[in-house]
């Protein structure tokens, strides 16, 4: 499996985690079962990559809500859009993935999952990410 596809299941399970508001070993397991994702380098892929972001996730929102607009609120934001935001600012700031392979691959995850406005939001955002991160 490449790792745009691994990419790819990382972000739907930030998305069922957001959505459930729930989070444990047992739901990633359920995930990569359900998904019959067999590879192991794929499971330890993205079962690294949302321990990561579970374990991050008060940073990463403090970074998503100090780049939104003052009448912004995080609870605003669609829960694809904030899986999506947390899934690439993670990368960019905690796995040293460059910049632009990070926005560049959640924009592509935007356009399939997310809304007509989706890929420009986010764009707007992680641009002032790494604005003010690097």
């Amino acid at each position: 499996m490449n790792i745009s596809k691994m990419r790819e299941y990382t972000f739907m399970l930030v998305y069922e985690l957001e959505v459930q508001k729930e989070f444990n070993e047992e739901i990633i397991a359920l995930f990569l079962e359900n998904n019959e994702i067999e590879d192991k380098e794929a499971r330890k892929y993205i079962k690294k990559m949302v321990i990561g972001i579970k374990e991050n996730e008060g940073e990463i929102e403090k970074i998503i809500k100090d780049k939104l607009k003052p009448e912004w609120k995080l609870e605003r934001i669609t829960k694809i859009n904030l899986a999506l935001l947390k899934l690439s600012i993670y990368e960019i700031l905690y796995k040293e993935v460059p910049y632009k392979v990070a926005i560049n691959e959640v924009i592509e995850l935007a356009k399939q999952y997310g809304d007509d406005n989706s890929p420009m939001f986010i764009n707007g955002v992680l641009a002032n990410v790494v604005k003010e991160n690097l």
